[in-house]
This record gives C-alpha cells, sequence and structure tokens, in this order.
C-alpha cells in the first residue's frame, strides 16, 4: 500500500495526510542527494542551536522548508537549522518541527543518518509532546525507510522503485538487552550514570551505539527491545537533544510502539514545552529499562 493510502485507512485528515506525504517526498529528496553528492563536508559554521554544519545540513533543510511551503496546511515550520520558526500559510492547520538531518556529523563517515519530525495542529508553546497529531523519521542507510504514527501504531515503509510501500505494519517494542549509552563523559560528573552503564555492561547487554538517534531508535524498534540514553549533567543539566525537534517525536513513536521514554524524572511527552530551542535529558525504549534509567 502507498502512504497516502494507508495514512487515509488510518484516519488522517486530508491536510495531514497531504503533509505527511510531503514531508516523505523531501525525505526522498535527501536520500538520494546523499547517496550522490559531495555534500558531507563541513562548513567551518554553526546551526541556531550551536551545533556544527555540514553542507548537507543547509541543504536538507533546505529540501524541507521548499516542500513545506508548498503545502496549504501548514502554519508554522520549525527546523534546527532555523534561528527561529517561519510562518508559512496563515491559513495552515499544522506546526511542524523538523531535525532535517539528525546525525550529519557521521554522514562523511558513511554512517546511516536520518530525517526526523513533530506535527502539531496550531502553534506549540504551553503544549505538550502528547498534543502533537503525527511524528516520523526516515533512515538513510543501506536502504531507505520511513517510520511514521499518526497515533494508531507505527508503521514502515521502504523506498521502492521511488515509492514508499508499507513494508511492515504495527511495530512493537518488548523487551532486549541492548544499549546505546550517550553522552558517556557524564560519568565523569555523575557516579549514579557510571553506575547505570556499568549495571549495562555486568548484566551481558549488548552495546549498539553509532552516535545517532535515528538509526540507535531505529535498532530498538526492529530488535525488539533496548535501551538508548543521553543523560544531562551538572555542566550541561539538559543534556544535548532537543525537545521539539528530537525527543518528543522520537518518544510519541515509541510509546506508540509499547515502550517509553523519561528525563529521569516524568514522560518525555509530558514535558510542557516552553520555548523553541528547550532540550531535554532521555532516557527512551522498552518500558523496563526506561525504568531501570529512573531508578538509577
Amino acid at each position: 500500500m502507498d502512504l497516502l493510502s494507508f495514512l487515509e485507512s488510518k484516519g488522517a485528515e486530508p491536510g495531514l495526510a497531504k503533509l505527511i506525504v510531503a514531508l516523505g517526498d523531501a525525505c526522498k529528496i535527501i536520500g538520494g542527494e546523499l547517496r550522490e553528492s559531495l555534500h558531507s563536508k563541513h562548513l567551518g559554521t554553526i546551526n541556531a542551536t550551536g551545533d556544527d554544519q555540514i553542507a548537507m545540513d543547509v541543504r536538507s533543510d533546505a529540501i524541507i522548508a521548499e516542500h513545506m511551503r508548498a503545502c496549504p496546511s501548514v502554519l508554522l515550520l520549525g527546523g534546527e537549522e532555523m534561528a527561529e520558526p517561519e510562518k508559512v500559510n496563515l491559513d495552515g492547520r499544522y506546526s511542524v518541527f523538523c531535525d532535517p538531518l539528525d546525525g550529519s556529523s557521521l554522514a562523511d563517515v558513511n554512517f546511516s543518518v536520518g530525517t526526523i519530525a513533530g506535527i502539531y495542529e496550531g502553534e506549540v508553546i504551553g503544549k505538550t509532546g502528547r498534543d502533537m497529531v503525527a511524528a516520523l523519521y526516515a533512515v538513510y542507510g543501506p536502504k531507505t525507510t520511513l517510520i511514521v504514527t499518526v497515533k494508531k501504531g507505527v508503521h514502515e515503509f521502504m523506498l521502492i522503485k521511488g515509492e514508499w510501500t508499507l513494508i511492515e505494519e504495527s511495530l512493537q517494542v518488548g523487551e532486549a538487552k541492548y544499549f546505546a549509552c550517550g553522552n558517556l563523559r557524564a560519568c565523569v560528573e555523575r557516579a549514579d550514570y557510571l553506575k547505570l552503564v556499568e549495571n549495562f555492561i555486568l548484566n551481558k547487554y549488548t552495546l549498539r551505539y553509532s552516535g545517532g538517534m535515528v538509526p540507535d531508535i531505529n535498532h530498538i524498534l526492529h530488535k525488539g527491545g533496548g535501551i538508548f540514553t543521553y543523560p544531562g549533567m551538572p555542566s550541561k543539566p539538559d543534556g544535548k537533544l532537543r525537545l521539539l525537534f528530537e525527543c518528543a517525536p522520537m518518544s510519541l513513536i515509541m510509546e506508540e510502539a509499547g515502550g517509553a521514554s523519561s528525563n529521569g524524572k516524568i514522560p518525555v511527552l509530558d514535558l510542557v514545552i516552553n520555548n523553541y530551542e528547550e532540550r531535554t535529558p532521555i532516557f527512551i525504549g522498552s518500558k523496563s529499562e526506561v525504568e531501570k534509567c529512573a531508578g538509577f
């Protein structure tokens, strides 16, 4: 089944369904250009949130923006590479917040990278991640795939002969002993995080950490479970990852697949959005593993 037909079958409002298809079309182009261009070179510049940029960061942002500006249902567009959200259509219904190329620093060594997006109805300040109406991420690896939720399960599409084709419906996260521990330097400042990592090692968990959120979360979804961690620490209490662009969309997908996420105290989806650049620690994956992390 193609993407639009599937979204309609899940009851997605027509404007929302077409918006997701537009994002999917943008991801097709991003994936193609990653494979066929030299845009993985570093520019020597930083984006609005302080990260080093490669040329493909800027190009991916432009591709997403072009597709969203052509979509009548888009009200507001926010992106990791943008200084502030852009008002797209005054009559639009949805706000889209996107990390156009998550893990872009891995592109020059040919690791998998991805695109993440969360979609809200109307403005987002004062709301929580539970107000999202949809979320998705694309993986640009040996194959190009798209993981989508419209809050009726989590479903996977694969780019086959230029079209998104449904290959797996209702992905589920159970329990599995995989761990992907980000920000290990926090162990120097936090004895509790060091003990958590030691617990994983001593209990014979298998390490699966690429340095990219998209491939690591994708691994958890496809291998039946596991845990991805990125804590804060005294010198950087809110961690590195952005609530709107990364953590909230991934948390919605994970919960829809039967998993969980937490900032160490409360579910990430319960965090109130106070500003567009907000960051949060995150522990995301199998329910029991998220509970273990919060306990430590």
